[in-house]
């Protein structure tokens, strides 16, 4: 258990990675017009592409791919972000964001990887569609702090179960449903559509480093 360490609507870790967000959206716009493509030096590459740089493991998660992408992530970690860091405190909670944004990104490589080998052989023998997927893999990054913000919604969910959240404000389920029913649907999603832009799999990375590092914090509050 913790006590909430102080109350705020807007607590300096998460106001700063609003703020961040922002900046990097807006530096990627400004920058296109000049010519100079931040998503492709700031998001993450597989690591057998020419385009990855060891940097983008964290950079990514600053990077957004659209307007829509930026809001839904950034409005979501206002919610789930804010009653965490009022509890946590800023330095426990930083530390959460960063290793489950990280876990998230490690998922998603770890499945990007199983495809490339699964695929390799057929492209070196010259199958036409496994080279193109392979020159898709080498150059689409990944983009965004879904994964991290995953891990803030299993935060809330297991932090404060039976706490309401309204779906598209207006339809009431408690929080533990919606992070089962959420998880589930990313399992289901990322199982039927290995070919999305989605990165369905780092979300559920997201989720599962969060739920390891929560159980390993409660764990050693119990052994104090």
């Amino acid at each position: 258990m913790y006590r909430p360490t102080t109350f705020s609507l807007l607590p300096p870790v998460v106001k700063n990675l609003l703020i961040l967000n922002g900046l990097f959206f807006l530096g990627t716009i400004v920058l296109e017009s000049r010519g100079l493509d931040l998503v492709g030096m700031l998001g993450l590459f597989f690591p057998a592409s020419p385009f990855f740089e060891p940097y983008q493991l964290f950079s990514h998660l600053f990077m957004h791919g659209s307007f829509g992408h930026l809001f839904s992530n950034m409005l979501a970690l206002w919610m789930f972000g804010t009653p965490m860091e009022n509890l946590w405190g800023p330095k426990r909670f930083l530390t959460y964001y960063l290793i489950t944004g990280l876990g998230a990104a490690a998922c998603h490589l770890g499945v990007m990887a199983w495809d490339y080998y699964q695929v390799l052989p057929f492209a070196e023998l010259g199958d036409g569609d496994a080279i193109a997927y392979l020159n898709q893999l080498y150059q689409s990054p990944t983009v965004g702090a879904s994964g991290a913000v995953f891990g803030l919604l299993l935060a809330y969910g297991m932090t404060f179960p039976n706490q309401e959240i309204y779906v598209y404000f207006l339809l009431p389920i408690k929080a533990k449903y919606f992070v089962a029913i959420y998880g589930l649907f990313e399992l289901f999603s990322g199982l039927a559509n290995s070919g999305s832009n989605i990165a369905h799999f780092a979300h559920l990375g997201g989720m599962l480093f969060g739920f390891l590092l929560i159980k390993r914090w409660r764990s050693n509050a119990f052994r104090f």
